[in-house]
């Protein structure tokens, strides 16, 4: 029955596509019948972060706070490039399915660490309730969906809390983002936390404070270990 579906889906995926085209989230090409959200050629320029990259990431962002236990992101994040066209998609134009592609993607690359660091839970970096109200959701809930999907780890999304609305921080020093995340982070219930391992979830990670943080209010409540997984990392 399953192989059956396979192949009905198989063949009406033309059509489909004849009737409702998709297109490229980056170029805006249409895109082929096998192709998901990005085009073939607009993915192929997306650049993977090496190891030693994640690892210098890590050391830079987090290693000395020791509240991030483990840290993995898979691509580099580049301005006006294909995977910032393509997250400014799913954050602004509600193309929810380029979060889940791109979750799906991380999850597989990173299924066997977390095996190996117990992830319980799932968190979505949350968003202050004016903004989710604005934009309609929570762009990292759908990265985490998708890498739900590939690691069968379930997604808390309404465990921890954005209590303050910090605003954009893209023009801001380290230091000045620290002191703006300061205190803009709770946890809902905190039964809900002791003991337990988190994977915080992030479209693109630039200093980090945000992500330490959130981390710092999960230890506090009791949590375990904290780790953090996202898409891409920036400078």
């Amino acid at each position: 029955m399953g192989n059956y579906l396979i192949n009905i889906t198989a063949k009406l995926n033309p059509l489909f596509d004849f009737i409702l085209p998709r297109f490229c989230s980056s170029c805006k090409e249409k895109l082929k019948v096998d192709e998901k959200v990005i085009c073939r050629n607009c993915f192929s320029t997306i650049q993977i972060a090496s190891t030693e990259r994640i690892q210098h990431e890590f050391e830079r962002k987090f290693i000395k706070e020791k509240i991030i236990s483990g840290f993995y992101s898979h691509f580099v994040f580049e301005k006006d490039k294909a995977l910032q066209n393509l997250i400014h998609s799913l954050k602004y134009e509600k193309k929810f399915k380029n979060g889940i592609f791109l979750g799906e993607i991380v999850g597989n690359e990173v299924k066997d660490k977390l095996k190996d660091w117990k992830i319980d839970y799932l968190i979505p970096v949350p968003l202050h309730s004016i903004k989710k109200a604005e934009r309609g959701y929570n762009q990292s809930f759908f990265i985490a969906k998708g890498i739900s999907r590939q690691t069968g780890i379930p997604v808390k999304q309404n465990l921890l809390k954005r209590s303050r609305n910090t605003g954009s921080q893209t023009t801001m020093t380290l230091i000045e983002r620290k002191e703006n995340v300061g205190g803009a982070f709770t946890i809902k219930r905190k039964t809900n936390v002791a003991n337990k391992n988190f994977l915080l979830i992030d479209d693109v990670i630039t200093t980090g404070a945000t992500t330490a943080e959130c981390g710092k209010v999960l230890l506090e409540s009791g949590a375990s270990k904290i780790y953090a997984v996202s898409v891409a990392i920036a400078d």
